[in-house]
Formats: C-alpha cells, sequence, structure tokens
C-alpha cells in the first residue's frame, strides 16, 4: 500500500522514527542500524516501507534500500520468522550477504544473527531455494513459450550469452543469490554482463550487481 514515504525525519528513537509529511507524523520501525544510517533529525529522507495490517495492528516497517525491503518480505514469508526476527537479521547481516549464505547453504553464517538457531537457518534455507526453485521453473515454461517467436539469429545470440554465465559457478551462485533478493534472471544476467566477472568474487559479482540494478 505504501512504497515509501519521504519527508522530514523529526524523532530518532529505539527502534523507530518518526517522519513528518506535510504535518502529519508517520512512526515506521527499521532496525538499529538503518536507524543510524538513514540521517540526522530535521533532514529530508526517503524510506522504503512495508505496511503491515492484522486485526489487533497496523505498523509501519522502514528501510533504507530495496534490498534491505526485499529481504524483510521473503524473511516475514518464512514459517516461524515474525518481524522483529527479520528486523534483527538486517541489523547483523547484509542482503548480499544473506542472500550468500542461503545459495550456499551456509548454515553458520545464519547462525551467527542473533535468535537464529540451527533449526531456523535450516528453515529459512530449505523455504528460500524452495521458492527459486519455484519461479525458475515458471521463467523456464515462460521462455519455452517466448522462443516461439523469436528469430534464430537473437536466439543463438541468448543461447551463447546463456552459456557464457552459467559456465562460471560463481557468476551463476551470484545470479541465485541475487534471484533470492527479488530480481528477476534476464535483469541479472544484463547487470553481469556489464561486468568483468573473472576479476570478481562471488559476494562483489552480488554487491556490483546490487549497485547497477538499483538504479
Amino acid at each position: 500500500m505504501l512504497a515509501y514515504i519521504k519527508g522530514t525525519i523529526e524523532m530518532k528513537m529505539t527502534g523507530y522514527i518518526v517522519i513528518d509529511v506535510g504535518g502529519l507524523g508517520y512512526k515506521i520501525f527499521m532496525s538499529e542500524v538503518g536507524i543510524e544510517k538513514i540521517g540526522n533529525i530535521g533532514e529530508t529522507v526517503k524510506v522504503h516501507t512495508y505496511y503491515k495490517v492484522r486485526e489487533d495492528d497496523v505498523s509501519i516497517f522502514g528501510f533504507n534500500t530495496l534490498e534491505e525491503l526485499k529481504m524483510f518480505e521473503l524473511l516475514i514469508s518464512v514459517s516461524g520468522v515474525g518481524a522483529k526476527t527479520a528486523l534483527t537479521m538486517l541489523a547483523s547481516c547484509e542482503p548480499s550477504e544473506f542472500a550468500l549464505a542461503v545459495i550456499s547453504e551456509d548454515v553458520k553464517t545464519l547462525t551467527a544473527i542473533p535468535g537464529i538457531g540451527a533449526k531456523s537457518a535450516q528453515r529459512i534455507i530449505l523455504e528460500l531455494k524452495d521458492k527459486i526453485a519455484k519461479e525458475q521453473e515458471i521463467e523456464k515454461i515462460n521462455n519455452q513459450i517466448n522462443s516461439k517467436s523469436k528469430s534464430k539469429t537473437f536466439e543463438e545470440a541468448e543461447n551463447k550469452l546463456q552459456t557464457a554465465i552459467e559456465n562460471s559457478n560463481k557468476v551463476s551462485e551470484a545470479i541465485a543469490a541475487l534471484q533470492v533478493l527479488g530480481y528477476n534472471k534476464k535483469e541479472i544476467e544484463k547487470a553481469l554482463n556489464k561486468l568483468d566477472k573473472n576479476e570478481l568474487s562471488t559476494e562483489e559479482l552480488i554487491k556490483k550487481g546490487l549497485t547497477i540494478l538499483g538504479k
């Protein structure tokens, strides 16, 4: 319902900020790290938001970047992970690190986050990797349908690009990690194609890919 809120910071409290927009004060819950980064009182800021509505609760959660918002949305979609836990994870782990941990099934990285035990980490990995698998299957079906309308020359060029990307394990991991954060595989491939993939690590590919995709 609310994609973002842009206004003046009126208050910075423990766990939330208040942004004034045309005389209305919006109470926005954020991670402590997010509050530190958002700016100073009196400054005009833009906060990406998640609007939570329940029978007994209406809350707004804020994020400095779209990647943080996507990570939050993914986390709360996992059974047993609530909004407070998701904010704690955001304060302890960058979206790129989180995505890489999911793809590489790095339980150790996830359990280093306060409040996340081994079972919770395994559940996060299982459920989010399953989502990626479903999205990839849907995309595969769509590609098969769309390929009927492609010219042979264009299809051959696209296949060569696809092969070049998939030949590299670190690029494949970067693509999967960026998919965890909600980006489409084709736009990810287009972004990574602008980078010198041979000189960058998997995490560097993810971070630079996020920079390009966020523009």
